[in-house]
C-alpha cells in the first residue's frame, strides 16, 4: 500500500509492504552515489539487499545507540561524503532505527546546504513514527535532538518483514508511538491494543499510526501548533531519558512513562496501563525530581519561563497546555506510581 504526505514541492510518497526493501530502486533513484547509513543492530543480510540496488553504494556502520547520535559522528559522516566525491545530486539512505534516521537525516540538510535522503525503517519506532515528518537532529550535552533542522525526505520505503529481527522487549517499546498515536487521534487504534490480536494487525497498526502523524505534519510541518500534539509523552520521557542509572529504558518506554501523568480521565488511565501490561511496557518508575526538572528546563520546546504540555483528558482528543517552568517540579513529583 502507498501512502503519500502532501507538502508541495517537499511532499513525498511512503510505501508501507512487506518485502519492499528490495524494491527502492523502482521507486527512488540509486543510480548515483548513495551513503547508505547503518548501525550494527542492523542485520547485515538487510544492508546487502539494499545495496545491490545501488549503482555507487558506500556503508557506513555506525555503533548501536544514542551515542551515535552526536555532533562528532555528523562531522565523520560528512567528511567521508566530501572525501568520496559526493555532489549535490548525491544522496543519503538511512537503514535502521530512530537513531540512524534522524543522524542521517541531518547529514542529508547539511551536506551542500541538502541532498536528497531516503528513509529506510527497521525498527517499530521509526515504522510507526520517525521515519516520516522530518525532524532530524542530533544531541548535545546530554539534551536530546537539541541540534537539528526540519528535512524531509523524498520517499520511506516501510518493510515491516525487517521487525521479525528484533529482540521483543525492543519491538514493543516502539509500539508505544502507536499506543501514542491512538491516545490523541485515533480510537479504534488504540482498541486495537486493548483486545486485539496485535501481531496480527500489524499493518493496520502501521497504517493507524502513519495516517494520524501525516495529518499533523500536512497542517503544521514546523511545528507551530498542531503539530506539537506528537509531543505527548516526549517532553517527560525525554527527561526520563536523560537521566542516568536507570536500567537502561528504551526512548518508547520512556515515552509510555511520559505519557501516564498527562492522562487526565482515571478510566482512560487504567485502560492505557492494560494496554501497557500487554505490551510488556513500565507502568511505574522512580526519579529525582530535581534531576528531571533540570533537563526539563533545557527541553527545546521550553520558552520564556514556560513549557508546552500535551494533555489527554478523553480518547482521540489532546490539549495543548503551556505551563510555566515553576510549576512543573509539582507536576513531575519523584516518580510514575
Amino acid at each position: 500500500m502507498e501512502l503519500s504526505v502532501e507538502l508541495g514541492s517537499r511532499g513525498y510518497p511512503i510505501l508501507l509492504e512487506r518485502g519492499c526493501l528490495d524494491v527502492i530502486g523502482a521507486h527512488a533513484n540509486l543510480a548515483r552515489k548513495v551513503l547508505l547509513v547503518t548501525d550494527e543492530g542492523v542485520p547485515e543480510a538487510y544492508v546487502r539487499r539494499v545495496l545491490a540496488q545501488c549503482k555507487e553504494g558506500y556503508v557506513v556502520t555506525l555503533p548501536q545507540g544514542e551515542a551515535s547520535k552526536s555532533l562528532y559522528q555528523f562531522e565523520a559522516l560528512l567528511s567521508r561524503m566530501l572525501a568520496l566525491g559526493f555532489d549535490r545530486q548525491s544522496a543519503v539512505l538511512a537503514l535502521g532505527g530512530g537513531v540512524v534516521g534522524d543522524l542521517a537525516g541531518f547529514v542529508a540538510a547539511g551536506y551542500m546546504r541538502g541532498v536528497d535522503l531516503i528513509n529506510c525503517p527497521t525498527t517499530t519506532l521509526a515504522q510507526v513514527d520517525s521515519s516520516i515528518g522530518g525532524k532530524v537532529a542530533v544531541n548535545l550535552a546530554g539534551a536530546k535532538n537539541i541540534v537539528g533542522a526540519f528535512y524531509q525526505p523524498i520517499f520511506v520505503a516501510i518493510d515491516p518483514d525487517t521487525l521479525s529481527s528484533l529482540p521483543p522487549r525492543h519491538y514493543a517499546a516502539g509500539l508505544a508511538e502507536a499506543v501514542k498515536a491512538g491516545l490523541i487521534a485515533d480510537p479504534a487504534l488504540f482498541e486495537l491494543f486493548e483486545e486485539g490480536d496485535i501481531e496480527g494487525n500489524l499493518l493496520e497498526i502501521l497504517r493507524h499510526s502513519l495516517l494520524v502523524k501525516k495529518a499533523l505534519v500536512e497542517r503544521d510541518e514546523r511545528e507551530a501548533g498542531p503539530r506539537a500534539a506528537l509531543n505527548f509523552g516526549h517532553t517527560l520521557g525525554h527527561a526520563i531519558e536523560s537521566l542516568e542509572g536507570l536500567g537502561g529504558l528504551y526512548h518508547g518506554e520512556c515515552v509510555a512513562l511520559g505519557m501516564l501523568p498527562m492522562i487526565e480521565s482515571r478510566t482512560l488511565l487504567r485502560r492505557t496501563e492494560h494496554v501497557y501490561k500487554r505490551l510488556g511496557l513500565p507502568c511505574s518508575i522512580r526519579y529525582d525530581g530535581f534531576k528531571v526538572f533540570e533537563f526539563l528546563q533545557k527541553d527545546k520546546k521550553a520558552a520564556a519561563g514556560s513549557i508546552t504540555l500535551v494533555r489527554v483528558p478523553t480518547l482521540g482528543q489532546y490539549r495543548l497546555d503551556k505551563v510555566a517552568l515553576a510549576d512543573l517540579p509539582a507536576i513531575i513529583g519523584e516518580g510514575i506510581a
